[in-house]
C-alpha cells in the first residue's frame, strides 16, 4: 500500500491521507464483501471521511484519527499478505489494539499483526491463533515460563488456546504426554448424585475438554492416543491418584517405613542412593491395587495409575530417553517377541545409609555368618580351605588368636593378658550375643540390622566376608561374571539379597531341595542334607568389587567383572483393594526407593498439564497440583474468579494463590478482560454489566457479600 503525502484540508486543525492497495490485492479482501469492513471502519471513526475509488481509499478528519486510519490499513496489509483473511471481528480488535497503543494503557510492543498472524496450530483445514493482545501475551507467557495462569470471565479462550499450546508440544515432541483435568465441583452439583456409571457421571463433565480437543486432532487418532495414556483426562481427584498402599515400605535413611507414615519434610532415599526430600504427602482413599513384578522377583504394590519411569530394547537400541508410563497402560504389553519389553532403572550408587557403630569389625562378620561356628556349644570356630581367609579374620579380630586346629579347622582363643586371673569370656562369643547371633546354627544365620542398614563401607565388606566364604564367580562365554551364593538359611538368603540390591546389583534365588539330594561325604562317610539350599545368583555393577580373597578377585576380573545389572517388569496382577497414599519427592529424577528397593514415582514429568475451571478448588487442592510438578514439565491454570461454584464457607484456591505466587520466578498470571471476549458479543457485555453492577452495589458475582453464597 503506498500513501500520498498527508494534505491540509480547507478546515484548520484537518488532515488527509491517500492509500493505494496493490493490483494483487482484490478490493473486496481490504473492503469485506458488501463493504462490510469498511463499514466497521467508518462506524470506529465517525468525525473522519473516508472515500474509495477504484483501489484507491483516501481519508480526511482530525490529525489523530487519520493517523490511526493510516496504521489501521497497513496493518490489514501485512495481515492479507500472509494470506489470512480479514474479518470484521479482526478489524474491531486491530482498531481496539491501536487505540489502546495510542492512549498509553498498552506498551505498544505487539501490532495488529504480529497478534493476528501469530499461529498456534493448524489441523483439520483451519488455524489456531489469538485474537487480542492479551491473548497473545497469554500464548507467549505458556511458552516462556513453566507455570502460568490464565485468569479472565468466560468466553476469552482460556482454556481453548492452552491445548492448542498443549497439542502443539506434544506434535513437536517437547512433551510426552497431555494430561486435562478439571476439579470435580460445578454449578453446586456432586458427581456421586448424577445418575449413571461413573465414567457416565464423568464424561459430560468433561465434555468441553473433549470437544477441544476433537477441535484439534484427528477424532480417530483420539481414542488411540488416551488408550496408550499420551492424552489422559479426568477430574482432578482422580488424575493425582498416583498412588501406593499405606504398608508400603520406602526406604529411608533410618530404614524401611510404610509410606502411610511418611509427612512433608521427611527422607526417602531417590535413585542416586542419597536421601530426598518429601515435597507433598496426599491421601488417595480406597483404590484398586496391583502388585509389580521383576524378574528378579521384585515386587511392589501400587494403584493402576501409578507411574513407573521404563524403557524398551528399542529405545536402548536408539538411544531414546526413558519413558513414564501408567501401571494400567503395562497390562498386557508386557511381552516383546517372548522378551520382557519393560526395563526398570536401577540405582545409580550405593544407597547411603547413615554410619553406625558396629562391636565387630563387617567382613569378619561376613566370614563367620558364611563357615563360622556360633552355636556357643563350644569357643567360636571357623572353617576354610584359604589360609588367606583365617589370617584377614584374625586381623579383623582385636584381641582373638585364629588357631589352626587340623585340616580346614580354626579356632578362635581370646588373647590372654598378663595377670588375668578370671576366666573371661571370649570376644567373640559376648560379640555374638550382643547381636543375637550366639547359637544360631547354618539354617537360621542372618545380618543384624546394624550391618544391613548401614554405611556403603559396611554393608560391601559384610557381603564380601559372605561372598569369600560361601560364594564363588560364575563365568560365560561372552558374557559378563555373575557370582553364586548359596546357604541353607531363608534369613541369611534375603538380607544377603538386601545387600546387593541396596549395592545397586540385582539377585535371583531358587531353591535346591534337601530330599532327593545324594548325600555329601565328610572324612568318607555320608552325610545327609537336613536343610534346602537356596542358591542366590547375583549381578553387581562393574564399580562394586565383591571379593577380597585373592584368587576368587583375579577369577572375577579375568571374566570380565561386573556388568550392568538390569531388571525388567514381569507380571502385573491384580491384588485387590487397599487405603492408598501418594507422596512427591525433591529428587531430579522424581524416584524413590520402595520394596525390594524397586525405584517408583508419582510425579507428572514430561507433560504438558492443563486444570481448568481452577477457581473450583480448594487451597489445599491448588497446592497439592502445584507441587506435582514434574521435570520438563508445564502446567497451564485456567479459571474465572467470578464464578466460583464452591460450598459456601471455602475458599477458592486460585483466589488465593495469586497473593502467594505473584512474583515468583517462572510463575505468570496472565489477566484477559471482557476485551479478550472471543464468543458472541454479546457476552462481553454482558460481564461488563455484572462487573458494573457488583462495583455499583457492593456485591461480588451479583450476590451480597454478606449472604448465604458469600465467594471467599
Amino acid at each position: 500500500m503506498t500513501e500520498t503525502p498527508t494534505a491540509q484540508t480547507p478546515a484548520q486543525g484537518k488532515a488527509r491521507a491517500q492509500f493505494t492497495v496493490p493490483a494483487q490485492h482484490p478490493m473486496v479482501t481490504v473492503l469485506g464483501s458488501g463493504d462490510s469492513l469498511l463499514r466497521v471502519i467508518e462506524t470506529a471513526f465517525p468525525a473522519a471521511d473516508i472515500h474509495v475509488r477504484g483501489n484507491e481509499v483516501s481519508a480526511t478528519g482530525e490529525v489523530r484519527e487519520v493517523a490511526l486510519i493510516q496504521r489501521l490499513f497497513d496493518e490489514m496489509m501485512l495481515v492479507l499478505r500472509t494470506g489470512q483473511p480479514m474479518t470484521e471481528d479482526a478489524v474491531e480488535r486491530s482498531i481496539a489494539m491501536l487505540r489502546a497503543s495510542e492512549n498509553g494503557t498498552s506498551d505498544g510492543q505487539e501490532t495488529p499483526a504480529e497478534v493476528l498472524t501469530q499461529n498456534i496450530l493448524s489441523s483439520r483445514g483451519r488455524t489456531i491463533r489469538p485474537k487480542t493482545l492479551n491473548q497473545k501475551r497469554y500464548v507467549d507467557a505458556i511458552d516462556k515460563h513453566t507455570i502460568v495462569f490464565g485468569i479472565g470471565p468466560a468466553g476469552t479462550g482460556k482454556t481453548y488456546l492452552a491445548m492448542a499450546k498443549a497439542v502443539q508440544a506434544l506434535q513437536s515432541k517437547q512433551v510426552n504426554r497431555i494430561i486435562l483435568t478439571r476439579p470435580a465441583v460445578e454449578a453446586g452439583e456432586r458427581l456421586g448424585f448424577l445418575p449413571g456409571t461413573l465414567y457416565e457421571k464423568i464424561d459430560p463433565y468433561l465434555r468441553p475438554l473433549y470437544d477441544a480437543l476433537h477441535d484439534m486432532l484427528d477424532p480417530d487418532s483420539i481414542p488411540k492416543l488416551m488408550a496408550a495414556g499420551t492424552i489422559e483426562v479426568a477430574p482432578l481427584a482422580y488424575m493425582r491418584g498416583r498412588s501406593q498402599p499405606l504398608f508400603t515400605n520406602v526406604l529411608t535413611p533410618d530404614g524401611w517405613r510404610p509410606i502411610g507414615d511418611l509427612q512433608v519434610g521427611d527422607l526417602v532415599i531417590g535413585s542416586n542412593g542419597e536421601p530426598t526430600p518429601v515435597l507433598g504427602v496426599y491421601p488417595q482413599g480406597e483404590r484398586d491395587i496391583y502388585r509389580v513384578t521383576a524378574q528378579d522377583g521384585s515386587w511392589t504394590l501400587c494403584c493402576g495409575e501409578h507411574l513407573w519411569t521404563v524403557r524398551t530394547a528399542s529405545d536402548r537400541r536408539r538411544n531414546k530417553p526413558w519413558r513414564v508410563l501408567e501401571t494400567q497402560e503395562m497390562i498386557g504389553d508386557l511381552r516383546a517377541a517372548h522378551a520382557r519389553r519393560y526395563e526398570l532403572p536401577m540405582l545409580t550408587a550405593p544407597v547411603c545409609l547413615p554410619e553406625r557403630g558396629v562391636p565387630m569389625d563387617p567382613y569378619a562378620l561376613g566370614l563367620l555368618l558364611g563357615d563360622g561356628c556360633l552355636t556357643g556349644s563350644t569357643t567360636p570356630s571357623f572353617a576354610t580351605e584359604d589360609p588367606e581367609l583365617a589370617q584377614a579374620l584374625e586381623g579383623a579380630l582385636p584381641g582373638v588368636a585364629v588357631r589352626h586346629r587340623s585340616g580346614p579347622d580354626y579356632v578362635l582363643n581370646r588373647i590372654k593378658s598378663p595377670g588375668d586371673v578370671v576366666t573371661l569370656e571370649n570376644p567373640v562369643t559376648r560379640v555374638l550375643r550382643e547381636l543375637d547371633l550366639l547359637r544360631t546354627r547354618s539354617h537360621s544365620k542372618f545380618v543384624p540390622d546394624d550391618y544391613l542398614y548401614n554405611s556403603a563401607e559396611v554393608r560391601l565388606a559384610v557381603l564380601q566376608g559372605l561372598l569369600d566364604s560361601d560364594g564363588g564367580s560364575v563365568t560365560q562365554r561372552d558374557r559378563t561374571c555373575r557370582i553364586q551364593y548359596t546357604t541353607t538359611s531363608i534369613l541369611l538368603r534375603d538380607d544377603v539379597i538386601s545387600l546387593v540390591q541396596s549395592l545397586g546389583g540385582v539377585a535371583y534365588t531358587r531353591r535346591r531341595a534337601a530330599e532327593g539330594r545324594k548325600p555329601g561325604l565328610a572324612k568318607g562317610r555320608e552325610v545327609l542334607y537336613r536343610y534346602d539350599a537356596h542358591v542366590v545368583d547375583i549381578r553387581l555393577p562393574e564399580d562394586v568389587e565383591p571379593f577380597r580373597l585373592a584368587r576368587k578377585r583375579e577369577k572375577y576380573l579375568a571374566a570380565g567383572g561386573g556388568g550392568r545389572p538390569m531388571r525388567f517388569i514381569d507380571s502385573i496382577e491384580p491384588a485387590g483393594r487397599e487405603e492408598t497414599v501418594c507422596i512427591q519427592v525433591a529428587a531430579e529424577d522424581s524416584l524413590y526407593v520402595t520394596s525390594d528397593y524397586l525405584l517408583t514415582h508419582n510425579t507428572l514429568n514430561d507433560a504438558f498439564i492443563i486444570l481448568d475451571e481452577a477457581q473450583n478448588t480448594s487451597p489445599e487442592q491448588m497446592k497439592m497440583f502445584l507441587t506435582r510438578l514434574g521435570f520438563d514439565s508445564k502446567i497451564v491454570i485456567t479459571g474465572d474468579v467470578t464464578q466460583v461454584d464452591l460450598p459456601g464457607g471455602t475458599k477458592s484456591g486460585l483466589r488465593q494463590v495469586q497473593d502467594i505466587l505473584e512474583g515468583v520466578d517462572d510463575v505468570h498470571f496472565s489477566r484477559l478482560s471482557s476485551q479478550d471476549v472471543v464468543r458472541h458479543k454479546l457476552v462481553g457485555r454482558i460481564v461488563d454489566a455484572y462487573e458494573k453492577y457488583d462495583s455499583d452495589n457492593g456485591t461480588e458475582n451479583g450476590t451480597h457479600k454478606g449472604g448465604r453464597n458469600k465467594r471467599k
